[in-house]
């Protein structure tokens, strides 16, 4: 079972799960908003929301979960009593329940839950995903310019089929059990380069313009409250003069060297045109 199903990452789990014949199913709060083959049973399921979780969990031997704020004991809780037996939770890179940043707080936490859980679990470490970029899609088609306050600040933006691809192989084969892979793309990038390739991608030049702060502020509220918007700040700030690790991970797991950031934004291209 898949959760968050209208998640980039999920989708291209179920799609990953398919291609290989393996019966998937998907669960969210809003399954009409999955876009999903036919063929894959996509069902309502809410973690705060406990009674919607029996039919999503109902045969299922393993899931693919988001962290959430809540629910997630509950979840747990059901998910043992209806014979589940391993859990790939979606975490994040720096994950750490005593942490004073409210994301790498959230994801400790999560962890921590699922490791008391009784059920065998995979932690998935991503850094930056190379999705955060569609934040600029609407700016680009409508002027071929990204504003952002942080244009020198590096990450290691990983595709989302790579996050996907490990969970697939945590998912089907044995050994990943009580693993934590930290999964980044192959190459650091500024922020400058990312709108850069995605320009390359699209055929036409992208501009970027520096932000005002408080603008950028106003622009992160959709992805939390405040304290998650100053967090993503201060990540930004750190990594213009600190750029991440690259790490080995996904070849490591899957076999296979990790996208990079060229080949997402030449399969995203539709989404900037």
């Amino acid at each position: 079972m898949v959760t968050g199903a209208r998640g980039n990452i999920a989708r291209s789990l179920v799609r990953q799960l398919l291609a290989a014949g393996l019966p998937v199913r998907a669960a969210g709060r809003d399954p009409a908003a999955a876009h999903l083959p036919d063929t894959v049973e996509v069902l309502r399921a809410d973690l705060a929301d406990p009674g919607t979780l029996g039919p999503a969990l109902d045969g299922a031997g393993c899931v693919f979960l988001y962290a959430e704020r809540q629910g997630l004991g509950g979840f747990a809780e059901r998910a043992r009593a209806a014979g589940v037996e391993h859990i790939v939770l979606l975490s994040a890179a720096g994950a750490d329940a005593s942490s004073t940043d409210p994301i790498a707080r959230l994801h400790g936490e999560a962890e921590e839950t699922l490791a008391h859980s009784g059920i065998a679990w995979t932690f998935l470490r991503p850094g930056g995903f190379a999705t955060n970029a569609l934040q600029w899609a609407d700016a680009i088609r409508a002027t071929g310019t990204v504003r952002d306050p942080f244009p020198e600040s590096w990450g290691a933006p990983i595709h989302e089929a790579d996050i996907a691809a490990v969970a697939l192989c945590a998912l089907t084969e044995p050994g990943h059990e009580g693993t934590a892979p930290v999964l980044t793309g192959p190459e650091r990038l500024t922020r400058r380069r990312q709108a850069e390739l995605i320009g390359d991608a699209i055929g036409r030049p992208v501009a970027v313009d520096r932000q005002d702060l408080d603008e950028h502020r106003r622009d992160l509220a959709r992805w939390g409250p405040p304290e998650v918007a100053e967090a993503l700040i201060r990540h930004a700030v750190a990594a213009v003069d600190a750029p991440p690790p690259v790490t080995g991970d996904v070849q490591r797991v899957t076999g296979r060297a990790a996208r990079t950031f060229a080949a997402w934004a030449r399969d995203h291209a539709g989404d900037f045109r």
